[in-house]
């Protein structure tokens, strides 16, 4: 039996931000090795004795809708290395009468073409593609894999099923793909897709973030406007990663920027993280995890996994740290804790 959430009992952390969105990451599995996150080959994986299983993520994802979260994220690692990825989804879209908004999905699109109509069917609301390029030559270099036109036919499968908004991830960084910047907006404005710009940000594997491979969001957008004028989104950002603009021409299309590096938007955050394996992570920088994993093995009680997931909530950071002088990278990357 599914109950609505009351109201009172709200997630908040001790800066008063209210806790709506749930990002739950369900492998550190990927098929691509993208070198902004695992430039060294195969990370070394959790055990599988120490992943969530389909049920414990239900029932952490329930009792979260129960406490007020209203969009969920699917992410990885790659989420479609999960077997059988389409029955955890019509689990979570059951949540949907206790007040789950939001089902979505973010994937390389690799598994795409075959997968995209059963992942509609089973309840998936939209997806969120990654694409660092729409050359082949970058795209393998960036990515590790030569699998561009099959992510393309991703993107069209998506759009036939029905996942949309579509919103399409490129990671920035100088040297790279910075100059494929208007190319992305005019691909978005071809298509009509939510085209997402990310600055690099340090969660590689091989530590080897520089500040000086950061393209800024203030560039991004001048790059874009050489050719595209730009104008913002008639939307109240909110607790919105991306700053959004739409074409002034009126074309189809929307360009969102997000720039944590240049431009952090910490004040209003109102997200949290789930790992494969079951830690709460307060923060995508943060350097400390909280394990569910063992509460809810441990027999705890639904009041005393409710207190244990406040009391995480209300150690909530402030803000990153990417820009103080003493910042120390997580010592896990992008694959294990989950976009």
């Amino acid at each position: 039996m599914i109950v609505k959430f009351n109201v009172t009992e709200l997630l908040k952390d001790s800066y008063n931000r209210v806790i709506r969105d749930l990002r739950v990451s369900l492998t550190d599995r990927c098929n691509f090795r993208c070198f902004y996150c695992l430039p060294h080959g195969e990370p070394p994986m959790a055990p599988k004795e120490q992943m969530l299983t389909y049920e414990e993520i239900e029932q952490a994802c329930r009792l979260f809708v129960e406490l007020g979260i209203e969009k969920i994220r699917l992410t990885g690692g790659e989420p479609m290395l999960r077997r059988d990825i389409e029955t955890l989804i019509r689990k979570l879209a059951a949540l949907k009468p206790a007040g789950l908004h939001d089902l979505a999905l973010t994937t390389n699109g690799y598994f795409l073409p075959e997968r995209a109509a059963g992942l509609k069917a089973a309840g998936l609301d939209r997806v969120t593609i990654s694409l660092d390029s729409l050359k082949p030559d970058t795209f393998r270099q960036m990515t590790g894999v030569d699998v561009l036109e099959r992510v393309l036919a991703g993107i069209e499968a998506a759009k036939a099923a029905g996942l949309t908004p579509i919103k399409i991830n490129a990671v920035i960084v100088r040297g790279h793909n910075e100059a494929e910047v208007a190319d992305f907006a005019g691909f978005a404005r071809e298509h009509d897709l939510r085209m997402r710009f990310i600055e690099f940000m340090p969660l590689d594997s091989g530590h080897d973030w520089s500040r000086a491979d950061v393209v800024s969001g203030r560039e991004i957008r001048e790059r874009i406007e050489e050719r595209f004028p730009l104008v913002p989104a008639p939307v109240r950002r909110g607790a919105e990663t991306s700053a959004r603009f739409v074409f002034a021409d009126g074309a189809p299309g929307e360009v969102g920027i997000i720039a944590p590096v240049s431009e952090p938007f910490c004040g209003a955050c109102s997200r949290i993280r789930l790992t494969a394996d079951g830690q709460i992570r307060t923060c995508l920088f943060s350097t400390v995890e909280h394990s569910l994993r063992d509460c809810i093995r441990g027999g705890a009680s639904r009041p005393e996994i409710i207190d244990y997931m406040r009391s995480v909530v209300l150690k909530k950071e402030p803000r990153h740290f990417i820009n103080d002088p003493d910042f120390r990278q997580p010592a896990r990357t992008m694959s294990f804790i989950g976009g």
